[in-house]
């Protein structure tokens, strides 16, 4: 057995998510099975962490234990974008030790999150609208707060089945992007479930002078989750990359 690492990149709206699920389309399923096909015989995979359904990925990082050492992995990675369809790409196979783990080794996440600040006909599937006139400024006072914050139950999706509320965030700032949006971009060892989109959803509710940046810290402050914002569309979501120490 080899067990090997890959780099998967998907577009969200297609699968309910990552992660396996009774009777539904997903990332983890449709990767298993072309390869168990390729193989010939059953593939598990891990990922580095589980999407929601509609979020996309530019690199989510998975491992699986293969039957035999690939002389090659470029036949392989042929193989997976021929079968696994339009809306996955896999671009990177590597050999790994036999403990690597693509979920527990992680030492960090970055996530983006894409708004346009004009109507495109091109980019609503695959980012979010602001409405005019957001505060990027007070929105940005406000995600600095987060580099200071350990528990982030404030911002986890009710009744998780997470053990803990603690992440250590590393980054978290709005940025321009060359077409003229804005793009939120948070880095952390962890993520809660639906913690970036809760996040993003209260710094709008800043950015629309709904809250002030005393509010975010106050909300931050009462590890209550219906003190913060709405979560928000899936859409505009990427898991963008997943970082090893080997």
């Amino acid at each position: 057995m080899q067990r090997y690492f890959i780099d998967i990149a998907f577009r969200g709206e297609p699968f309910h998510g990552w992660q396996i699920q009774p009777g539904e389309i997903t990332v983890q399923q449709t990767v298993e099975e072309a390869l168990s096909r390729f193989f010939g015989t059953q593939i598990s995979v891990t990922g580095a962490g589980r999407t929601d359904a509609g979020v996309n990925a530019r690199r989510m990082v998975a491992h699986f234990d293969a039957p035999e050492t690939l002389a090659h992995t470029a036949p392989l990675v042929r193989a997976l974008n021929s079968m696994c369809g339009h809306d996955i790409a896999v671009s990177n196979l590597r050999p790994v030790h036999p403990e690597a783990h693509a979920r527990f080794d992680a030492t960090s996440r970055t996530y983006h999150y894409y708004a346009t600040l004009h109507k495109s006909p091109f980019f609503h599937m695959l980012s979010w609208q602001a409405p005019p006139r957001l505060d990027f400024e007070a929105m940005n006072r406000a995600a600095r707060l987060l580099l200071d914050t350990d528990d982030f139950a404030s911002f986890a999706k009710l009744h998780s089945d997470a053990k803990t509320t603690i992440c250590k965030v590393t980054e978290a700032e709005w940025r321009k992007c060359t077409d003229g949006g804005m793009v939120f971009v948070i880095t952390a060892d962890r993520f809660l479930r639906n913690m970036v989109r809760a996040v993003v959803g209260t710094l709008i509710d800043v950015g629309r002078g709904k809250l002030t940046v005393s509010d975010f810290q106050r909300v931050i402050d009462s590890h209550d989750r219906c003190t913060a914002g709405t979560s928000m569309p899936p859409q505009a979501l990427y898991l963008w990359d997943v970082t090893y120490p080997y």
